[in-house]
């Protein structure tokens, strides 16, 4: 039943992959995250930053992460042979992982499967902050930063900031400032959902920050 699959690989040294899917039946399609995306009946991500690009990517079918670090479960590159057949049987479940679209100056400059951060340009210094969800206010504070989360991000920079750890059915973004000025600022979570976040007051210039890449 899986001949003739198409299957698309994404991400560093894939030639096991490629040659699981063979072995299964199907057809490996390797290439860059954008490239395979799209087309094919499933894809293979291997490693975080391939997983990352792809999900950017808003791929039209079911992804298989594949040593993909934190906040996501992925399968161990030894595992491969065996989650590529199941894969192609049809036999896996799913799990379903929001990803940002973030705007600025009203148009979309980012998308991330795992946190969007403003964040100062120049190391300490403070800016303040005010975060709204669904145009109501949740927090104004002062701050080096703040990061947004998404469950598969929330394991990562925004729990080493002190925020909470939060599973994908939680439906919710993790809101945690980044070095506030206050020693007893909160953290928040809010629904999903349109978040804003805007820059009240700067000392210097607020980078926008997205899956670790200044977009902005």
């Amino acid at each position: 039943m899986s001949d003739g699959v198409v299957v698309g690989v994404a991400g560093p040294d894939t030639e096991d992959v490629e040659r699981a899917v063979r072995e299964a039946g199907g057809v490996p399609d390797p290439g860059a995250a954008t490239d395979v995306a799209t087309g094919g009946a499933f894809v293979v991500a291997v490693g975080e930053p391939a997983l990352l690009a792809v999900a950017r990517a808003t791929p039209d079918a079911p992804v298989l992460p594949v040593a993909a670090g934190r906040g996501v479960r992925s399968v161990p590159r030894e595992a491969v042979d065996a989650a590529v057949e199941a894969l192609l049987a049809g036999e896996f479940g799913r799990e379903t992982h929001p990803v940002m679209a973030s705007r600025a100056a009203d148009r979309t400059t980012a998308r991330a499967l795992q946190d969007v951060m403003l964040a100062s340009g120049e190391p300490a210094q403070i800016s303040e902050y005010t975060v709204r969800a669904d145009d109501e206010r949740v927090a104004r504070f002062r701050a080096d930063g703040v990061v947004l989360a998404t469950p598969a991000g929330s394991p990562g920079y925004a729990r080493s900031a002190g925020g909470p750890v939060v599973p994908p059915e939680a439906g919710v973004l993790a809101v945690v400032p980044v070095s506030p000025f206050a020693t007893d600022v909160d953290h928040w979570v809010v629904p999903l959902g349109d978040v804003t976040v805007a820059v009240e007051r700067d000392r210097t210039d607020v980078q926008l920050v997205a899956d670790d890449r200044v977009v902005g």
